[in-house]
């Protein structure tokens, strides 16, 4: 008689039902907030138990948001229930960077006595969305979370992903999480406040998306990016929608929501992008490297991958007419930079996987970096950057 197998080996595949739930309102603490008590369950015949976090740079430009948000409970007390108070985290990178930050968000939910049936709802800055997000994830192993975007940036691009973070160890988002959001609202009222410059460095995440995705969207773009500079929200207004959608689908039904894969498509321009932020010790705006990033990636994409040149032209004066940077000293050093590229790797695993371009709408991977073409695509942008900084025309020859 056969001895028994001493080892056995299941590989099932499985998929999870996740549902992404995303709300446009205009005025979502007015006359729109019914929007925000029908994403908020009850829990069976108690009302849920719902903790509110407000970006601080939110809290000083709306000081009467504390105060709606409790007429806001009280008005819905059949529905939800505010244990405790309404709390404040720092806005903008700062609070990715202190790791205690966090330890205090752990503290405050513990102290809430919130589980799996409540809701964490967080108003803010991408950066905010990320840190109170992870907080979320990790409490109970996921307490429902729903975000409340306040920026253009997060609005139209990272308040619809499923990634939550910190930065550790001087790496862009190196802690962190996959977590499908509960729900998103992206509400208009909430930009108004939102300084010039946070206000249009948003849209190069849409500069992004659209060039991966839609040249229609990235014709409207560049027809409309004077408009958006000067928050004619007629033409920014349906821009973000636009892109939010291309970001949701993406995650929806691109078949990687949780990056498995080796590439990360959403993440054209941002090999650059996330080390320039480090290396400016965060003063560049992520909204800001991401342009300085996605222009580079383009112009080298004309250099090596067959992109038109005139598209790649295009692009950068696209991002001109937005008001967004396209150069910063850190940009030039090389060296330095180029480590980006390695911690890029890192961030996904297994080979460096880049996405390019050969045409608008036609992205390509690839998984080596000509380093002197590289070189000479972050000095092209500079020069145009240059001229363009000195009213002339930013069009320079083709290296």
């Amino acid at each position: 008689m056969s001895d028994s197998p001493r080892t056995l080996a299941f590989d099932v595949p499985f998929v999870a039902p996740f549902v992404h739930r995303l709300r446009f309102t205009t005025d979502l603490l007015g006359r729109d907030q019914q929007v925000l008590a029908d994403i908020l369950e009850p829990s069976g015949s108690q009302p849920a138990r719902v903790q509110f976090w407000i970006d601080e740079h939110l809290s000083a430009a709306h000081p009467e948001l504390k105060t709606r948000l409790h007429t806001f409970a009280r008005s819905h007390a059949e529905r939800i229930m505010l244990p405790g108070n309404i709390q404040t985290v720092p806005g903008g990178e700062a609070v990715k960077n202190d790791i205690e930050i966090l330890e205090r968000m752990l503290k405050c939910i513990h102290a809430a006595d919130l589980d799996r049936r409540s809701y964490i709802v967080v108003i803010g800055g991408g950066a905010v969305l990320d840190a109170v997000g992870l907080a979320a994830a990790v409490s109970h192993r996921g307490i429902r979370l729903v975000r409340i975007p306040t920026t253009t940036l997060a609005q139209a691009d990272s308040g619809v992903g499923v990634k939550n973070s910190v930065n550790l160890f001087g790496k862009k988002n190196w802690c962190g999480t996959f977590a499908v959001p509960w729900a998103v609202i992206n509400d208009e009222s909430l930009l108004r406040s939102l300084p010039d410059r946070d206000f249009v460095c948003g849209f190069s995440e849409a500069v992004k998306v659209s060039l991966l995705k839609s040249p229609a969207i990235f014709d409207q773009l560049c027809r409309d990016a004077a408009r958006i500079r000067r928050r004619d929200m007629n033409a920014a207004w349906p821009m973000i929608q636009q892109s939010a959608r291309l970001h949701l689908d993406h995650i929806t039904c691109g078949g990687d929501p949780f990056e498995l894969r080796e590439a990360r498509p959403l993440d054209f321009g941002h090999w650059s992008a996330h080390k320039l932020e480090a290396m400016s010790d965060f003063r560049l705006r992520h909204g800001e490297a991401v342009a300085i990033g996605v222009a580079v990636d383009t112009v080298y994409a004309s250099f090596v991958h067959g992109l038109p040149h005139a598209d790649a032209l295009r692009v950068l004066e696209c991002l001109q007419h937005l008001g967004v940077p396209l150069d910063h000293p850190a940009l030039h050093q090389t060296e330095q930079l180029f480590a980006g590229l390695e911690e890029f790797r890192q961030h996904l695993g297994g080979r460096l996987t880049l996405t390019m371009l050969t045409a608008i709408g036609q992205p390509l991977d690839v998984h080596e970096v000509d380093r002197p073409r590289m070189l000479d695509a972050i000095e092209y942008v500079s020069l145009y950057a240059s001229k363009a900084a000195k009213g002339q025309s930013g069009r320079v020859a083709k290296g």
